[in-house]
């Protein structure tokens, strides 16, 4: 669930155009999923974890960090 997420994420694809071979679910299922964790905040969550284990392993640089951004079309009109 989580590889193809991060798929549609990283390639541009719709979840329409997920292969579903390759997942095992389809576009659907994923969006459905995704869509549930992003209510829950997982993802903020699963930043934090990450965060909180590289700082306490002393590996966390904070002179090297940058913000970015994902852009997400806006479907029938949204603002």
């Amino acid at each position: 669930m989580l590889a193809a997420i991060v798929f549609v994420a990283t390639s541009g694809c719709t979840w329409q155009q997920l292969p579903t071979a390759s997942f095992g679910l389809s576009g659907a299922t994923a969006h459905r999923r995704f869509s549930e964790w992003s209510k829950a905040r997982l993802w903020a969550k699963l930043h934090r974890l990450v965060l909180d284990e590289l700082g306490a392993r002393g590996e966390l640089d904070w002179t090297r960090c940058a913000i970015d951004s994902v852009n997400m079309r806006a479907l029938k009109r949204g603002t």
